[in-house]
C-alpha cells in the first residue's frame, strides 16, 4: 500500500470521526439543556467528561485532516492547500472553546451545589452566560468549516484526484451551508436544517470513497509528472 493510499485511509476515517463524535457527545451532555442544569450538570459529571472528551476528538480530527491532505493538495494549488490548513486550525479553535465552557459550566454546577446557601442569581447568571458562549461559539465555528470545504472541495475539483460529482456536491454543499448558517443560525430568518444536509451527507460519502477507492491514481501521476519537469 503506497503513501497517497494510507493518506486516503486515514483522512476518510479522520472525517467519519469528526462527524461521528459530536454526535454521539449529544447523548452525554443532554443534561446542559435541561432547565435545572445547575444541578443536573454535577449529577451527570461523568457523562459530560465523557461529551468533552468526544469534542476533543473531534477538535483532533478536524486539525489532523488538512495537516494529512497538505501534501497532495499543495501539488495542485500550494496557496489553497495552506489555506485549507489554515481554515480547518481556525475552526478548531471553537470546539477547543467549546470544551473550556462547558467544564467551566461542571465547575459552577458543582459550585452551586456544594454551596450552603446559594445566591441563585449569581449562578444562573454565570451559567447562562456559558450557555450563550456555547450557542455563540458553535455558530461562528460554522464559517471556517465552510470556507474549508469550499476550499478543499475546489481543489478536488480541479485536480480530478476524486469524482468532479462528489467534489462538485461537496462544493454546492458549502454554499448551502453558509446560506444556512447565516441566514438561520445568525439571523434566524430561517430553519437552517434542511441547507446543513448536503454537505453532511457529502461528508460521509467522500470519507467512504476514500477509504474503498482512494485518490484518482491517474491524476496524481500526472502530478508527480508535472513536479518532474
Amino acid at each position: 500500500m503506497n503513501s497517497n493510499r494510507k493518506t486516503a485511509i486515514i483522512v476518510g476515517v479522520l472525517f467519519i470521526i469528526a462527524t461521528v463524535a459530536p454526535i454521539t457527545s449529544i447523548l452525554f451532555i443532554g443534561s446542559i439543556y435541561e432547565p435545572d442544569y445547575l444541578t443536573a450538570v454535577s449529577a451527570n459529571e461523568n457523562q459530560v467528561l465523557i461529551g468533552a472528551l468526544l469534542w476533543l476528538v473531534m477538535t483532533a480530527a478536524i486539525v489532523s485532516i488538512p495537516i494529512f491532505m497538505f501534501p497532495i493538495l499543495k501539488k495542485y494549488n500550494e496557496s489553497l492547500a495552506l489555506g485549507y490548513v489554515g481554515a480547518r486550525i481556525f475552526e478548531g479553535f471553537f470546539p477547543a472553546f467549546n470544551i473550556i465552557s462547558l467544564l467551566s459550566l461542571l465547575s459552577l454546577s458543582r459550585e452551586f451545589v456544594n454551596a450552603a446557601a446559594p445566591v441563585a442569581s449569581y449562578f444562573q447568571t454565570s451559567g447562562a452566560i456559558i450557555l450563550s458562549a456555547l450557542d455563540w461559539s458553535s455558530i461562528l465555528g460554522g464559517f471556517p468549516f465552510v470556507l474549508g470545504a469550499l476550499t478543499l472541495n475546489y481543489v478536488l475539483y480541479k485536480s480530478k484526484l476524486i469524482p468532479r460529482w462528489l467534489s462538485g456536491w461537496g462544493f454546492i454543499g458549502g454554499v448551502l451551508y453558509g446560506s444556512g448558517a447565516l441566514a438561520g443560525d445568525m439571523f434566524g430568518l430561517i430553519d437552517p436544517t434542511i441547507l446543513f444536509i448536503a454537505l453532511a451527507i457529502q461528508e460521509m460519502a467522500l470519507a467512504v470513497w476514500l477509504i474503498v477507492k482512494g485518490f484518482n491514481s491517474s491524476a496524481i501521476a500526472q502530478s508527480e509528472k508535472l513536479e518532474i519537469k
